[in-house]
């Protein structure tokens, strides 16, 4: 769960982003350009991600009593998959499938073993 920046995504006025987290990487790098002190590397750890989408911006959150729904964008969207800095991460939440709107992939393929689509539920729930 992170903040949203509502100057990039004019669709929602939402003002968080959901995601699930993919891997935990870390870099250790050299900035070579201007400016540079010295070639010591620092440590940049960030989060590889799958975004959710949110489903209906307007119906959902506290004024409206009900939990958010999201759902996962098409693997080939852009922006379905991106890389997050750690630090962004405001708290993790619960995620759960709204069982009753069904499994997006009936027969149990999807695109991604990495990305797990193939159990991907046409829904979900946020619990925050």
């Amino acid at each position: 769960m992170v903040l949203a920046n509502n100057a990039d995504d004019s669709a929602t006025d939402h003002p968080f982003r959901y995601a699930r987290v993919l891997g935990v990487y870390h870099v250790n790098a050299v900035y070579m350009g201007l400016g540079m002190i010295n070639y010591e590397p620092l440590r940049l750890e960030f989060l590889w991600v799958r975004w959710y989408k949110t489903v209906d911006a307007i119906s959902m959150g506290w004024h409206a009593q009900k939990l958010d729904l999201v759902r996962f964008p098409s693997l080939n969207e852009d922006g379905a998959i991106g890389f997050l800095d750690s630090s962004d991460v405001l708290r993790g939440c619960h995620v759960v499938p709204a069982f009753a709107r069904g499994q997006l992939h009936a027969d149990g393929k999807g695109l991604s073993s990495i990305a797990k689509d193939s159990v991907d539920w046409c829904a979900y729930y946020v619990n925050r």
